[in-house]
């Protein structure tokens, strides 16, 4: 499903209400996030973003975050900033008066108190992160809802960890690695051992990908495989109400299911998965 940006509902501002920021504040913060997070914070410019997951001892997520500097001391908190999606032109709109770093994913700008984040596309939709100061005038465009932002971030690719998967997942499972959440090259984090043990002694059997259903789909259902009904072969990581009818979705299962195809939701009589590639290359395909 192929969706062009002149078409799309995915264009505009959407207040993201349900998006939290949590402030690590302090000379050792970077430090101290270095040291439980996937990917790098001790080298972070002010120019740059992270996509960042944390994990138990197992390598399993728990939760993922996009983490930045506003300064080289101090991260920021909810009660004091208010966060918007951008999507379409309102990201170039939002830009114009920001040094746009011409796009690039998990580039970060600043300019008196705004920050922009620069984040995959949906379906060739850029869109952007917009965290200001409480009384900060809202960004410029067409309204966007929250629901078409859960779609857009689920055409992304890019999976956020909620509780329904909690402890699902190596980041590799969610494709981490290759959009930037993981730096194998870093010091110890919980589970390091185990995330590095997977990618380098090929033994990662399941990956993210895109799937549609005529039905709802809900984060932390099971997948089945034709070929076994017995036993799940994957999970639904997010899913939102798709604009054309029916829901989109993030899952993910075993490689060879995809590769099979007939990859049923809920049950193996379930309603049948669309299945397509993840929209971003992987790392191994690099």
């Amino acid at each position: 499903m192929i969706i062009h940006a002149m078409n799309t509902p995915l264009q505009g501002v959407a207040p993201l209400t349900h998006t939290g920021l949590i402030r690590a504040q302090g000379a050792d913060a970077a430090k101290f996030l270095h040291g439980q997070l996937t990917t790098d914070f001790s080298l972070l410019g002010l120019s740059e973003a992270r996509l960042a997951g944390f994990c138990n001892a197992k390598g399993r997520l728990q939760a993922s975050f996009i983490g930045f500097k506003r300064s080289h001391t101090d991260m920021d908190a909810s009660a004091e900033f208010v966060v918007y999606g951008l999507a379409g032109p309102a990201v170039a709109e939002a830009t114009q008066a920001i040094a746009d770093e011409n796009g690039q994913v998990w580039r970060k700008a600043d300019l008196n108190g705004i920050s922009i984040v620069h984040l995959y596309p949906a379906d060739g939709v850029p869109r952007a992160l917009w965290v200001a100061p409480v009384g900060t005038p809202a960004p410029a465009g067409a309204p966007l809802t929250a629901e078409q932002w859960a779609w857009g971030e689920v055409r992304s690719g890019i999976a956020t960890v909620t509780h329904p998967i909690f402890e699902a997942f190596v980041p590799q499972m969610l494709n981490y690695e290759s959009v930037g959440g993981v730096n194998f090259k870093k010091g110890c984090y919980p589970g390091q051992e185990v995330v590095a043990r997977s990618q380098f002694r090929g033994t990662l059997k399941r990956r993210a990908y895109l799937a549609h259903a005529d039905v709802e789909l809900k984060a932390g259902e099971e997948l089945f495989a034709p070929d076994d009904a017995s036993q799940p072969c994957g999970l639904v990581v997010q899913a939102a109400l798709a604009p054309e009818g029916g829901f989109d979705a993030i899952v993910s299962m075993q490689i060879s299911a995809f590769e099979a195809g007939g990859v049923r939701a809920l049950a193996a009589d379930g309603p049948l998965l669309k299945l397509e590639a993840a929209p971003y290359p992987l790392l191994a395909d690099v």
